[in-house]
């Protein structure tokens, strides 16, 4: 029976690391289900789930792990698979735009965490203003809400947080 294992990763991006990973997963009798891989800084990281027999997930971690002479380090997790259910449950997205500054993902990850929302996916970047060359912060955030969250309480909590740090917080409800 196939299983679900996280792959997590970090290393000196260089051309060919993709295929490295593939290779090995593939020779374990692994099958690429999905993944989240990114440059940041020079490194190149990422969340792979593969599927493959339950009893291969030592052997497929031994393997990557061969990955760390080459500067790579590697983890493999087994992901059970928990049967959700979306009775109650609000998908929402949060779009963050602003000058830069520490403790914006804070600000805003303590308002959902406060609230029980969980992030479901983040993604952020810092660039320079086309203008001005000062750095802007950039943020997607994907959350469900549940069946007992408050949209509009969220809401005017965000816009607190927005009107503090001088941002644009955008909350749009996903049906």
């Amino acid at each position: 029976m196939d299983t679900s294992f996280i792959i997590t990763f970090i290393g000196d991006d260089r051309p060919g690391l993709v295929e490295e990973l593939s290779s090995i997963i593939s020779a374990q009798g692994g099958n690429w289900l999905e993944s989240r891989l990114t440059r940041l800084a020079g490194k190149f990281a990422g969340l792979i789930r593969v599927s493959l027999p339950a009893e291969r997930g030592d052997e497929l971690e031994r393997a990557l792990r061969g990955l760390s002479e080459r500067g790579l380090s590697v983890r493999v997790t087994p992901a059970w698979q928990v049967a959700q259910t979306s009775d109650g449950v609000r998908d929402i997205r949060l779009t963050i735009f602003g000058l830069d500054r520490a403790g914006i993902v804070r600000e805003v990850a303590a308002a959902l965490a406060a609230k029980n929302i969980n992030i479901v996916e983040l993604e952020s970047s810092v660039e320079s203003a086309p203008m001005s060359a000062e750095l802007l912060f950039r943020a997607t955030v994907e959350a469900q809400l549940g069946n007992s969250g408050e949209l509009d309480a969220l809401a005017a909590e965000l816009d607190e947080i927005a009107r503090q740090m001088l941002l644009d917080i955008h909350l749009e409800p996903l049906f």
